[in-house]
């Protein structure tokens, strides 16, 4: 369906994920690549590239190459006054917005946090485009002069960021990707969504509407549809890169992906099937598109990260009917086929069990031509029961019974939840197999146990690593010791968000913290939510007010449910992370939009105060570093001058002087840049605690006031007031 037009190469190596275009005149679009040797190559064929500044010009004419002198770890193109594009380079350290047109930088910032991923775009309601940078569990945004507007926090490392009309209003909404295995949706500053995967999101792109393509760590490829995901694959090769685009003219973008193996695919945006495919003899490390021909026409193109550049039309408009013809007969053969291969598998099956019948016939034939009787050891089944066990077959009233409950472990076993399943009568369970997401390595886990062992029952182990409800879809073969086919039996048993704590008795020592709210509900209501989403072998039920306790199978201690007839909550725990899961469950149970609380967590305060004295530590020594730094540098260029002095004089002695003394230099400053290095890893090892413990007290909230926090402990930050970040975590205000 994409027709090739143009292959070139431009002999640098492109880092993945780092490719994009831009019209730096306002015209002409350039391709954009960070390369592996610190620098960003800019081909520009319609216009010939600038000269001196950062820019270096090559012997190809249309490549030019942006000198970084860091690890490029981000790049992004896009227009931040409405008339030629900027481009936007991160750096584990520093965010450039550079005007490629006019050879000079709009602004440099230091990003204490990183820039992992950068986008380019209007969000929400805030009227100036920005650049928004993901970091160490951080989001900002810039405007046109470098100014701060925009910031809040995730819950871990940002992978991936894309602007999506999320709620179909017209107005952008900001797409998170995170290491957390967490897809957040951002307006604003506001978490309206959040779906949660198997791996960490290292693409995003956006589609048609509200659709977004994603893609995972772990080789997976899917579509969501605001919350609700269309569908997905697993390929074991890894998709380095996402990119929807119309390759058939319809209208309807379809998702094109970049692999691992340097094989490209164009899936439907509806159902997943490929539809195109091509390869690269190498990985593929951007896609993106562009009138790169000027002719009118959106080309896709696709960069290698040996810098191949292959590059595609759309199929013409009139081909639709064709195209449409050819896919319409593909699907039919292929569902024919499958329809096929069900019947012969049917069919075998049906020749293996008239075989097995035939001869349990003849055996008993024969045994009673003989006259033999069968011992009572070994009695011969009557009925003809032995032929129908060797065909697999099960008394019609056969069901399969599963049960779950939480327990608690023994010595050599851990803390688990235990999946029971059984059948109601003397029929066998040969295998298990339970499919879930986020549990399971590969999604799936299957228990077989010994033929000496096999009985109608099998316990199934199971340890959910994040409180989140898990549909267990569960596949049983079913039949006789004897049976050389079993019947499947399948059912569905979704396992209860917090199923990783047990019930015990309120008397157990009270946790140190604790959250306080009220909300407008009778206690019968956070009962039944309790037993819905805690696993109870019975309901729970109470008169007046509710105290619940529970211990943690995962170490976290216990947690105590406390509520009054008169509405007010208290969740006791030491875990900050609980509290927020629970407050926030119960308040999407309750329907609630905006909830205010009182945390006091003590021990999560002496450890954010811990940290903040290691933050200022951090930027003390890395400030006195810079400035050694600065001062040898300077020492240096004396040091060549004079040793360079002593050789052209023929002063052998001093030349060998300055140039052992250049090389001490020298070592020191490799040795304070190794410390700066260590410093800087601890700094951001540092700041990524103190952002995820604001977040985690902004998740003690709901709507509006979680937004209040997140700000309000940003201001407190960046007016270095310790005890007013310490107050706002604890008021809310």
């Amino acid at each position: 369906m994409l027709v090739p037009i143009f292959n070139l190469k431009i002999h640098h190596k492109v880092n993945p994920r780092m490719v994009t275009v831009g019209k730096y005149d306002g015209k002409h679009p350039a391709l954009t690549c960070a390369t592996t040797a610190g620098k960003v190559l800019i081909h520009s064929p319609h216009t010939r590239g600038q000269r001196g500044g950062r820019v270096d010009t090559t012997k190809d004419q249309d490549i030019n190459l942006l000198n970084i002198n860091q690890q490029v770890s981000s790049v992004c193109a896009g227009s931040l006054n409405g008339k030629n594009d900027i481009l936007a380079i991160g750096t584990q350290t520093n965010i450039l917005a550079y005007d490629v047109n006019n050879n000079s930088d709009l602004f440099y910032k230091e990003c204490a946090d990183g820039a992992n991923c950068i986008v380019i775009g209007k969000l929400g309601t805030i009227i100036e485009p920005m650049v928004l940078v993901g970091g160490n569990c951080s989001l900002q945004g810039y405007n046109q002069d470098g100014n701060d507007i925009f910031w809040t926090v995730t819950g871990d490392n940002v992978c991936s960021l894309a602007l999506v009309d999320f709620n179909a209003q017209g107005q952008n909404q900001l797409v998170v990707g995170s290491e957390d295995f967490d897809i957040r949706v951002f307006r604003e500053d506001e978490i309206i969504a959040e779906m949660t995967e198997t791996e960490a999101i290292t693409s995003l792109c956006p589609m048609m509407d509200s659709r977004f393509g994603y893609a995972l760590a772990n080789g997976t490829v899917g579509v969501y549809d605001r919350s609700a995901r269309y569908w997905r694959i697993k390929s074991k090769n890894q998709a380095l890169t996402i990119h929807s685009f119309d390759i058939d003219s319809d209208g309807v973008a379809e998702l094109i992906t970049g692999w691992s193996n340097g094989k490209i695919d164009a899936r439907s945006d509806r159902t997943g099937e490929v539809i195109f495919k091509d390869n690269f003899a190498s990985a593929v490390a951007g896609i993106v598109q562009a009138d790169y021909r000027l002719d009118g026409t959106q080309q896709l193109l696709c960069v290698s990260t040996e810098g191949e550049i292959k590059a595609y039309n759309p199929a013409p408009a009139e081909m639709r009917g064709n195209l449409m013809d050819a896919n319409l007969e593909q699907d039919t053969i292929r569902e024919l086929s499958l329809r096929k291969q069900n019947l012969q598998m049917e069919l075998k099956n049906y020749d293996e069990n008239t075989k097995a019948g035939v001869l349990a016939l003849q055996m008993q034939q024969t045994a009673a031509a003989s006259g033999n009787k069968f011992s009572a050891e070994k009695p011969f089944p009557p009925g003809g029961e032995l032929d129908q066990q060797a065909m697999g077959v099960i008394p019609a009233s056969t069901q399969l019974q599963t049960t779950l409950t939480v327990n608690p472990g023994e010595e050599g076993k851990p803390p688990h939840v235990e999946l029971f399943v059984g059948t109601t009568n003397d029929t066998i369970i040969r295998t298990v197999l339970l499919f879930a997401e986020g549990i399971f390595d590969g999604e799936s886990h299957v228990v077989h146990p010994h033929p000496s062992i096999l009985s109608n029952c099998l316990k199934c182990p199971i340890v959910p690593p994040k409180d989140l409800p898990v549909d267990l879809h569960i596949k049983a073969f079913v039949g006789y010791k004897s049976s050389g086919q079993y019947h499947v039996f399948e059912l569905t048993r979704q396992l209860p968000r917090f199923s990783m704590y047990a019930l015990c008795k309120p008397d157990i020592p009270e946790p140190k913290s604790s959250v306080t709210y009220q909300v407008n509900d009778r206690v019968q209501r956070v009962l039944l939510w309790i037993n819905q989403s805690f696993l109870l072998q019975d309901d729970i039920s109470c008169e007046g007010n509710l105290n619940v306790a529970f211990m943690s199978l995962r170490g976290s201690g216990p947690v105590i449910i406390q509520m009054e007839t008169s509405g007010q909550v208290v969740i006791k725990t030491d875990d900050m992370d609980m509290a927020g899961d629970v407050l926030q469950a119960m308040a999407s149970f309750l329907n609630i939009d905006d909830l205010q609380s009182t945390a006091d967590f003590p021990e999560e305060m002496e450890k954010l105060r811990e940290l903040l004295v290691k933050v200022d530590e951090f930027h003390v020594v890395r400030q006195k570093l810079t400035a050694e730094m600065a001062d040898h540098s300077n020492l240096i260029r004396s040091m060549v001058v004079r040793a360079e002095d002593a050789r052209l004089m023929g002063d052998m002695k001093n030349m060998r002087k300055g140039y052992l003394e250049l090389y001490n230099l020298n070592r020191d400053l490799i040795n304070g840049y190794k410390i700066r290095c260590s410093n800087h890893t601890e700094l951001l090892a540092s700041l990524k605690i103190v952002n995820q413990i604001i977040q985690k007290s902004g998740r003690l909230r709901v709507g509006k006031y979680k937004t209040q926090v997140v700000s309000a402990c940003r201001q407190a930050i960046k007016s270095n007031n310790v005890s007013s970040l310490f107050k706002i975590i604890k008021t809310g205000s």
